[in-house]
């Protein structure tokens, strides 16, 4: 890897990356998503659906992508962030226990999340919150390393979760790609007690690290003094592999997100590097889109929001706007009405990130 260069210049095209993420996550706290899929027209219905909702065990959504990108931001993120601090005065020692604090954070923001509204503590860490405090932590303590490996550690992350899924021996849970009776289900019930509704797997944060580390390989590459032009063309090289690797194993590996398979792992992160790729040659190179507040917004704020929509943020707005759209729109379209009422709870919540924008206030951990 060459040598760095403006450590702390902000990358743009990440900024409009991890908005554009960020954003559609707090589209889905609207319910905007639910009704879309509710227009009586079925190719709208099939659109929406595959854009905006799971695959219900086997294939592959753009929705469920989602979570792959939002990993694989934070993991470009990580380099920015310790040269920043580095530049700052922190000691190694301090950035260090900087990462652990934050790694804990993270986990108990994702275990408590489950917590809410039930009448005892349960434990459940299938979010995305939860996953992250593992694989920041592991891609944290690879920072330093050389691409090498890097690649070998998120490979090894991937082998490692393939073989427990298809060689484990527990009678009951020995069938790998089979909803509810893999190594999956196992390890759920191992932890929480419990099998989990969906049959998400906790054990994600072992594959999906590979997410994660390919972003900070990706952020390395980004922030070293190759030119424009042969970063992008890395950036599309290793997109291509992926996919190729991922398309090949998905002939005898079922690309399976509620598990993160082999495929799964290697498709998502395919696709993310080359979202990744696009956008640093529309936003950074070719300076095709130069006004990215309305996304930036959302991303300079990620934890907070997320937590915050996830606690009834949304639903709180939706109390106070429903009674409006109900009078003035329910009479002529039931179904305007709630899509109207969508879009005011989105701009709400939009707005919130705007107001902590405009006073320049970043909640970090």
């Amino acid at each position: 890897m060459s040598t760095t260069k403006n450590l702390s210049q902000r990358l743009r095209s990440l900024d409009f990356f991890r908005g554009a993420v960020m954003f559609l996550l707090v589209a889905e706290f609207s319910d905007l998503f639910g009704v879309l899929m509710n227009t009586g027209n079925e190719s709208i219905t099939t659109i929406a659906n595959f854009l905006f909702h799971h695959v219900k065990w086997e294939g592959l959504h753009f929705w469920d992508l989602i979570q792959p990108f939002f990993m694989f931001i934070v993991g470009v993120s990580i380099p920015y962030s310790y040269a920043s601090r580095l530049k700052r005065g922190d000691s190694k020692k301090q950035i260090r226990n900087h990462a652990f604090r934050r790694s804990f954070l993270l986990l108990v923001f994702g275990w408590t999340l489950y917590c809410l509204d039930q009448e005892k503590i349960i434990f459940r860490f299938d979010n995305v919150l939860a996953q992250l405090s593992f694989t920041y932590l592991i891609t944290f303590f690879l920072v330093k390393k050389t691409p090498r490996v890097q690649s070998i550690v998120a490979l090894l992350c991937i082998v490692a979760s393939d073989l427990l899924y298809r060689f484990f021996p527990v009678v009951g849970f020995d069938q790998a790609f089979i909803a509810g009776q893999n190594f999956g289900a196992w390890f759920n019930i191992f932890i929480s007690g419990y099998e989990y509704e969906g049959h998400w797997a906790a054990f994600n944060a072992l594959p999906t690290a590979a997410h994660t580390i390919w972003g900070l390989m990706a952020g390395q590459l980004l922030m070293s003094t190759y030119t424009d032009t042969e970063k992008l063309k890395r950036l599309i090289i290793a997109a291509l592999i992926c996919l190729a690797v991922g398309y090949t194993v998905s002939i005898f590996t079922p690309v399976i997100k509620r598990i993160s398979t082999s495929a799964f792992v290697f498709l998502s992160g395919g696709w993310t590097i080359l979202a990744l790729a696009a956008c640093y040659w529309v936003i950074d190179i070719k300076s095709y889109i130069k006004k990215t507040l309305v996304f930036r917004v959302v991303g300079m704020n990620p934890l907070f929001i997320y937590i915050y929509s996830s606690i009834g943020g949304g639903d709180l707005f939706r109390k106070i706007v429903k009674p409006f759209t109900n009078s003035f729109i329910q009479g002529y379209s039931p179904w305007l009405a709630s899509f109207i009422l969508g879009l005011i709870v989105l701009f709400c919540l939009w707005y919130v990130c705007y107001w902590l924008y405009h006073k320049r206030i970043f909640i970090k951990i």
